[in-house]
């Protein structure tokens, strides 16, 4: 009997078969299990309403744009412009005030990342150029008009109001997490239980059969380009007003962070697999990951080691396990 034959009949059968079964499925699920048991032998403070919620507010903005992302990985596509759209419009949300009401500015900022996500629709579906190459493109763009902006230097906010939208609580409860809660809750309903969430599945399933099913492929992709630019430049309008300060460098990582995150909980760069609940795991890992070994006092450089080690080990497993599923049938 060969090896294959065997974990073949492990995988299928038993206690351990089902086991095996959840971890392949839920990599990002297991490995948040794995860092609340480590922390439950930790001498730390982990395990407080404080903490936990000090966690989830740290990664809403992450999670918002991840929703946005989503959309566009599950129709076959990707959007690496989100951390320009992010500086770019957390800026503008600042500097309008100087002469607009924070409502006004706030919205304008929005429209200008639905804009860029709109752009960004127009030159890879509807004149079908490469997306990963188009987005990687257009955020460097924005990073540029961010560093024109502000001279490469800081702006302050100036209205306490705008800072309380990033800073203020409900009952306890972080806005930020608040904010995060309801799109997720949009998104996840839009994904799930809406025409055009199906459609994205269909479309990054299998982009011919879907166009000649009749599904309006090119409108239905280039509106997740659009909700993404959307999502991105929510974040960044939070994230200055939770730093009162707009700057040219928030958003140098955040689109590769987002990716990968996305791509960790389970959704698949080739189009069709994942969704709104396993992205969000999969960021969720990383926000846990950075309370878990801030916690733990772990030194900076061993951190980005530990982060790229459990990059490397969910992606791993995730392609071991599609060989395995490959080989079976």
């Amino acid at each position: 009997m060969t090896a294959n034959s065997i974990g073949a009949r492990v995988s299928g059968n038993g206690f351990g078969g089902r086991l095996y079964s959840i971890v392949m499925r839920q990599k990002a699920f297991v490995a948040i299990i794995v860092m609340l048991v480590v922390m439950l032998f930790a001498p730390t403070h982990f395990y407080t309403a404080y903490n936990l919620l000090d966690m989830l507010n740290s990664t809403s903005i992450l999670l918002i744009l991840s929703f946005g992302v989503t959309l566009t990985i599950v129709a076959g596509g990707c959007d690496l412009s989100i951390g320009g759209i992010l500086v770019v419009s957390g800026i503008l949300s600042i500097k309008l005030q100087d002469f607009l009401p924070m409502g006004a500015a706030i919205a304008l900022a929005v429209l200008f990342g639905v804009v860029v996500g709109f752009v960004n629709g127009f030159l890879s579906v509807h004149q079908k150029t490469e997306p990963f190459i188009i987005t990687l493109g257009m955020g460097l763009l924005l990073t540029g008009i961010a560093q024109q902006l502000t001279d490469a230097h800081p702006v302050p906010a100036k209205n306490p109001a705008f800072m309380m939208i990033g800073n203020g609580d409900f009952h306890g409860v972080p806005n930020l997490v608040i904010i995060m809660v309801v799109c997720f809750v949009l998104a996840l309903w839009l994904m799930r239980y809406t025409q055009f969430g199906r459609n994205l599945y269909a479309i990054g399933g299998d982009y011919e059969v879907a166009r000649y099913s009749g599904i309006p492929v090119i409108r239905t992709k280039w509106m997740a380009f659009v909700i993404s630019g959307g999502c991105a430049a929510l974040a960044g309008v939070l994230l200055s007003a939770k730093l009162n300060t707009g700057s040219s460098i928030y958003g140098d990582l955040t689109a590769l962070v987002v990716n990968c995150g996305v791509v960790v909980g389970g959704t698949s760069f080739a189009g069709g697999i994942g969704g709104i609940p396993q992205s969000a795991l999969g960021l969720l890992v990383f926000g846990m990951l950075d309370n878990v070994m801030n916690m733990l006092a772990i030194p900076s450089y061993y951190q980005v080691l530990l982060k790229g080690a459990v990059i490397v080990a969910i992606i791993w497993l995730d392609c071991f396990a599609q060989k395995r599923k490959r080989e079976f049938v």
